[in-house]
C-alpha cells in the first residue's frame, strides 16, 4: 500500500505525492463508478488551510483528495502495537 511520509505541519503537498495518492486510488478503483453528492458544513479556516497546503482550488478535488487519503492511509503503527510480545524471545535480531 501507500506510504506517505508526513512533512513538516506548514509544509505544502508536493504535486507528486498528491498524483501518487490520486493515481493509487485510481488504480484500486476508488475512483470509477458513479459520482454522488455530498453535503456538510465545514469551517472555512479549515478549507482555506488544506488548500494552502494541497495546492487544490476546487472544492470536489479537495474533498477527493482528502477521501483517498483517508481511504489509503498507511495502518502500519497500528498492525506494528498489536504485534508487541509476539516475536519469539530467542530470535537473534542483530546484523
Amino acid at each position: 500500500m501507500l506510504k506517505l511520509v508526513q512533512d513538516a505541519p506548514d509544509a505544502p503537498v508536493r504535486p507528486s505525492r498528491r498524483r501518487v495518492v490520486m493515481e493509487t486510488a485510481r488504480e484500486l478503483g476508488l475512483l470509477g463508478g458513479e459520482n454522488s453528492r455530498i453535503g456538510g458544513r465545514i469551517r472555512r479556516g479549515l478549507v482555506a488551510a488544506a488548500k494552502k497546503k494541497s495546492g487544490i482550488d476546487s472544492d470536489t478535488e479537495l474533498l477527493e483528495y482528502a477521501l483517498a487519503r483517508v481511504a489509503l492511509e498507511d495502518d502500519f503503527g497500528t498492525k506494528l502495537v498489536r504485534r508487541k510480545g509476539r516475536i519469539a524471545q530467542d530470535i537473534d535480531l542483530e546484523l
